[in-house]
C-alpha cells in the first residue's frame, strides 16, 4: 500500500510573516486528516519559522531546491545539510528550474544523490512541454527524465524516491491532464523505466504524485486512479483550497 502524499509547492510567494499566517490558517485542517502525508513547501526564508510551527505534528517541511556540493563558493546556493536542518523533503527538478535556470537531467541526478545521502526524501519532477506533447514525444522525454535522473542511485535509496509527473503545459495554466491520461504516462513511462532500473517492487512501492493546475475540483478525478499516489500542488497550496485536495486524497 502506498500512503497518498500532498506536497505544498508555494515556488516565489509569502513573507515569512504571511507564510506563519497561511500555515496558522491551513494547519488545524491539515492535522484532521491523518492518512495522507503533507508537506509544505515555502521559500527558503520561512523554513526556519514554519520548522517551529510545524514542530510536534505530522505535517512534512521540504524546500524547492538544493545544490549537489556539500560547501564552497556557489554564491547564492543552499546546501543539503543547510535543507536537512529544517527540512525532510525537497523538490528536485521541478520544470521551472529546467526552464529559467537550465537544470538539466544531469544535474537533478546529482542533486537527487545528495538529498538521498544526507537523508532527505527527494521529491523528482518529470514532464514534457507542450511542443513534445504535440509532437507525440511524451515517452520519449518522460522515459529520458526517468532513466538519466535517477541513474546510479541503489535501489535500496531508489525507494525512497517520491516522483512527481508535472506535464508542463498544465502548471499554472488552467489546463490539467486527464486522469487517465496522467495515469497512462505514470504506469508506462515512470513506472515502467525504474521497474527496469530498480525490479517491479521498488517501482510498485515508489509514490508518484500528479502535478499542473491540481485544484479543489479536479483532485478526485486523478486521486481516483491506481498509478496516482497524491498531487505536488501549486497555486492551490496557497489558499484554504488546498484542504480540499488533502481530504480527496483521503478518501483514495
Amino acid at each position: 500500500m502506498r500512503k497518498p502524499l500532498v506536497a505544498g509547492n508555494w515556488k516565489m510567494n509569502k513573507t515569512v510573516e504571511q507564510a506563519r499566517l497561511l500555515v496558522a490558517e491551513l494547519l488545524p485542517g491539515m492535522q484532521a486528516v491523518a492518512n495522507v502525508e503533507q508537506v509544505i513547501c515555502p521559500p527558503y526564508p520561512a523554513l526556519v519559522a514554519l520548522s517551529n510551527m510545524l514542530s510536534g505534528t505530522k505535517i512534512g517541511l521540504g524546500a524547492q531546491n538544493l545544490h549537489w556540493e556539500a560547501s564552497g563558493a556557489y554564491t547564492g546556493e543552499v546546501s543539503p545539510a543547510m535543507v536537512k536542518e529544517f527540512c525532510q523533503y525537497v523538490i528536485i527538478g521541478h520544470s521551472e528550474r529546467r526552464t529559467y535556470f537550465g537544470e538539466t537531467d544531469a544535474t537533478v541526478n546529482k542533486k537527487t544523490k545528495a538529498a538521498l545521502t544526507i537523508g532527505l526524501i527527494p521529491i523528482v519532477c518529470v514532464g514534457e512541454t507542450l511542443a513534445e506533447n504535440k509532437a507525440g514525444q511524451t515517452a520519449e522525454v518522460v522515459t529520458r527524465q526517468v532513466k538519466e535522473g535517477l541513474v546510479g542511485i541503489p535501489a535500496e535509496q531508489a525507494a525512497k524516491i517520491v516522483v512527481a509527473y508535472e506535464p508542463v503545459w498544465a502548471i499554472g495554466t488552467g489546463l490539467a491532464a486527464t486522469g487517465d491520461g496522467a495515469n497512462a504516462v505514470i504506469a508506462d513511462f515512470i513506472r515502467a523505466p525504474m521497474t527496469e532500473m530498480f525490479g517491479a517492487e521498488i517501482a510498485q512501492g515508489t509514490r508518484v504524485l500528479y502535478g499542473g493546475s491540481v485544484t479543489g475540483a479536479n483532485a478526485a478525478e486523478f486521486f481516483g486512479q491506481p498509478d496516482i499516489d497524491g498531487a505536488l500542488v501549486g497555486g492551490a497550496s496557497l489558499k484554504p483550497e488546498f484542504l480540499k485536495i488533502i481530504e480527496a486524497a483521503g478518501k483514495k
